[in-house]
């Protein structure tokens, strides 16, 4: 079996190079970061892809995006700790591996890995979680990652991950990015929709917040939140929107066995 390693940390390459050397199975077809990832695994075929999740330029799933769902070999998703990833992968079933990993944690997800391998080139066996993998795929596209906002005589690209909170503004909403804002027209109910909802959270009628800014929270007077951001702002917690904002912290850290 070959694999592929796609990873923008040299160390971690080698990391995983390391250990699939201990494996008589598997021979390492090439490694690189994700702006090469699409050559690399259209030259080489590969039945394994350890895929970094978070890379510059081209992340993770870009790569398995320019790739396409019909070429994809058997994904391992390889990520540092990131509460949306994670949870996406739990839902879809789909095996990733948490950085720092252990040595029997790989190696149980190379096993699973193999046995999908085994079962595609027998011709069955490998369906769900090809299905799995391509319904995770849509349901990712459908979300909105990026906005071109106009900003005077220029356009600008804000991605969505880097917006710190939304704040209604009549039929726009003010996109607030790093202590710049950025203005967009679209109500504030219909971009809450398109938004990665393990990401962003609408905590009052007029605000979302992206909950990996959020650093406290503080109780007000009748159960309502006042949530504090990594840059010092205070957003409202309505007492009505508590139940799903305490949502996204129920997750687990813990990772798959």
């Amino acid at each position: 079996m070959r694999a592929v390693i796609v990873d923008d940390e040299p160390l971690a390459r080698e990391s995983i190079r390391r250990l699939l050397e201990e494996d008589g199975e598997v021979t390492v077809a090439g490694e690189c970061t994700g702006v090469d990832a699409q050559a690399l695994v259209i030259r080489t075929t590969p039945d394994i892809l350890f895929l970094d999740v978070q890379m510059p330029d081209v992340d993770g799933f870009e790569v398995l995006d320019r790739v396409g769902a019909g070429s994809v070999p058997v994904v391992i998703f390889v990520t540092a700790y990131d509460r949306y990833a994670v949870r996406a992968f739990e839902v879809h079933a789909i095996d990733y591996l948490l950085k720092p990993f252990d040595d029997a944690r790989f190696f149980r997800s190379l096993a699973r890995a193999k046995d999908l391998v085994r079962a595609r080139k027998r011709g069955g066996g490998d369906d769900r979680a090809s299905e799995r993998l391509a319904d995770f795929l849509r349901t990712r596209s459908t979300r909105a990652q990026r906005f071109l906002v106009r900003v005077r005589d220029r356009s600008v690209v804000v991605s969505a991950a880097d917006i710190d909170w939304i704040e209604a503004t009549d039929y726009y909403v003010t996109l607030h990015v790093g202590g710049k804002s950025y203005l967009h027209r679209e109500p504030i109910a219909t971009l809450a929709e398109r938004l990665d909802p393990d990401r962003f959270v609408r905590v009052h009628r007029s605000a979302i917040v992206n909950i990996d800014r959020v650093r406290e929270v503080h109780q007000l007077f009748r159960g309502d939140r006042s949530l504090v951001l990594a840059d010092g702002t205070q957003v409202k917690l309505s007492r009505s929107r508590r139940e799903e904002f305490e949502r996204l912290f129920a997750v687990s850290g813990s990772q798959q066995e």
